[in-house]
């Protein structure tokens, strides 16, 4: 008896933190959606903050993110719609990608030089090598969640 009431206490454990994980909303949904304008304004005001912008400055660099997030966007759901169709892209495919990625960082980064002061520029520099590590961290986390499981289990690990 004592062994069932425990069992049924740990299917109820398990089942609240599964319905606790899917009310959260764990695949990264939000209930809120800013508007490409929205999300350009906030980046605009971090960037004064971090980089102590002008007024000129300021509305030099706001279209430039407008188009960039808008951009972003769009390549966003057409992610999302080859995802629910489970089409993945060609080796060439993702090899333009990347070069229109690289094209554009490249194009940004020039835009920017043209806009900011060099104390400016080296400051804004950091903040996205810092940016890039951070997002590199976060996808090793991701990549290395399964291996992580193992260790925990007493499994090897991949070194």
């Amino acid at each position: 008896m004592k062994k069932l009431a425990s069992i049924l206490v740990l299917v109820f454990a398990i089942t609240f933190t599964t319905q606790a994980q899917k009310r959260r909303g764990g695949n990264g949904e939000r209930d809120f959606k800013l508007t490409t304008e929205q999300h350009a304004t906030l980046a605009v005001k971090k960037m004064t903050l971090a980089l102590d912008l002008s007024e000129k400055q300021q509305n030099q660099i706001k279209p430039i993110l407008m188009a960039q997030m808008a951009e972003r966007k769009t390549i966003m759901a057409e992610r999302k719609a080859n995802r629910t169709d489970k089409k993945r892209p060609t080796a060439d495919e993702m090899y333009a990608m990347q070069n229109k990625r690289l094209d554009n960082k490249i194009a940004m980064k020039n835009r920017m030089k043209d806009i900011l002061s060099k104390e400016q520029f080296v400051q804004f520099d950091k903040m996205q090598k810092n940016r890039s590590k951070m997002g590199m961290h976060k996808m090793k986390e991701k990549k290395g969640s399964k291996n992580n499981k193992e260790d925990q289990r007493g499994g090897r690990s991949k070194k």
